[in-house]
């Protein structure tokens, strides 16, 4: 499918295995997802008519262990889209070197138009739908856009009433109350705001000097621009889907959270601070050292990726830049943290939570928070390290590294029959 995101996937692909030298078997394996299943999802509707949604379930590579990957409820969700950022997961967990396989998941519909009761029901009935092919040892399912806690918490309490029994492992996400990990939420953008001062750090920047921008205030923007905040980061720009605010001398994050906090869908408009409006695309090319996308895919293009004078992109949202912009940044010297180890910190979180319900034993925030910051370094210090090596870009080398330790789990495992 010509200028789908899958096809910048496969391209992606193509750059790493050329790069790795990789028997083209392996390479023609790798360019399709294990299985891929669409439902319909009959929901009815608060005023009493039926309202058939479209659901998407894709598992791209079980080659690593259990499949694992949020689900998004989004009027844009597709098959495309759903299979794409299945391999991104895969690439992810493979980068941060956990035992886990890719999976996506996600519903067309727009929740902002939903009744709560209406959004339960249909989460209800899509879990019943694809839980075939969900288990803790099979596919793990995890929130994403427009998601949460509560979501996973009914589908966790869906497909333990099917069992009989409590399965507190099925998903990753879930409120405390039910087996979540503390740390949980957070994770993602504490992730983004790691690799962000790593990447400071190796560049020789001055923390308290350095300007951030970040477009999409959501769960992962807001999150990295507060911790980056308290780690001495002057942050001057943010944004979400309503619009984004811009202050040369650094936002006030404080009255923002407050704002954000109470506001309709948690959205910054209206928002009535020291602070000039700004759209989501002139965010992106704002004067800052630093540009954190952590909105959705496809938002540095060909277009405006040459305007761009931020110095350190790293990747909050998943596939927020196009091939054709990597080539253009690249060509300026921009340093660029991808997203498949940008925003990992989500997936290893997790991983975390998965092993704590198995367990039984759950771990307080601060070894949440020490297991993260390690396991992160340490991906960081592998990417950083193999690209150097290969002398490519650290997009390429993620991917290298990740397509690398998945062909030779496939080379170990063979194939069946």
């Amino acid at each position: 499918m010509a200028g789908s995101l899958f096809s910048m996937v496969l391209k992606q692909l193509d750059i790493a295995t050329k790069n790795l030298n990789l028997d083209e078997n392996i390479h023609t394996i790798l360019k399709h997802p294990e299985r891929e299943l669409t439902v319909a999802i009959p929901v009815k509707m608060d005023d009493g008519h039926v309202e058939v949604f479209t659901g998407h379930r894709v598992q791209y590579s079980s080659i690593r262990g259990p499949c694992k990957g949020g689900i998004r409820y989004h009027p844009d969700v597709s098959l495309d889209e759903v299979k794409s950022l299945a391999a991104w997961m895969t690439w992810k967990c493979a980068v941060m070197n956990i035992p886990y396989g890719g999976a996506k998941g996600g519903i067309k519909c727009d929740p902002f138009k939903m009744s709560k009761d209406e959004i339960q029901r249909m989460t209800r009935r899509y879990t019943v739908m694809i839980m075939p092919i969900l288990g803790p040892k099979r596919d793990i399912p995890a929130p994403d856009v427009n998601t949460g806690a509560e979501t996973m918490g009914w589908i966790m309490d869906t497909i333990s009433m099917f069992e009989g029994r409590t399965v507190l492992d099925i998903v990753t996400g879930k409120p405390i109350g039910l087996g979540g990990s503390l740390g949980r939420r957070e994770a993602t953008g504490r992730g983004v705001m790691l690799v962000t001062l790593e990447t400071m750090k190796k560049l020789g920047y001055d923390i308290s000097n350095t300007t951030v921008v970040v477009q999409g205030f959501g769960n992962v923007g807001s999150v990295a621009a507060n911790l980056l905040h308290e780690a001495g980061c002057k942050i001057i720009g943010v944004s979400d889907v309503s619009g984004g605010f811009y202050n040369p001398k650094g936002l006030d994050l404080a009255s923002i959270n407050k704002h954000v906090s109470v506001s309709k869908n948690h959205l910054l408009e209206g928002y009535k601070g020291d602070a000039e409006t700004v759209s989501n695309e002139e965010l992106l090319l704002l004067d800052a050292d630093v540009l954190i996308p952590a909105a959705l895919e496809n938002q540095i293009t060909k277009e405006n990726a040459s305007k761009l004078k931020a110095k350190i992109i790293a990747e909050g949202a998943n596939g927020p830049t196009t091939p054709e912009a990597d080539k253009i940044l690249r060509d300026k010297g921009v340093t660029l943290v991808p997203d498949i180890l940008a925003n990992a910190g989500g997936v290893v979180v997790s991983y975390f939570e998965w092993v704590q319900d198995i367990q039984a034993f759950f771990w307080d925030v601060d070894e949440v928070n020490k297991n993260l910051k390690r396991i992160m370094g340490k991906g960081f210090d592998e990417v950083w390290s193999f690209s150097k090596d290969k002398k490519v870009d650290m997009r390429t080398g993620a991917y290298m590294l990740a397509i690398d330790r998945v062909a030779k789990a496939l080379k170990q495992r063979g194939i069946f029959p």
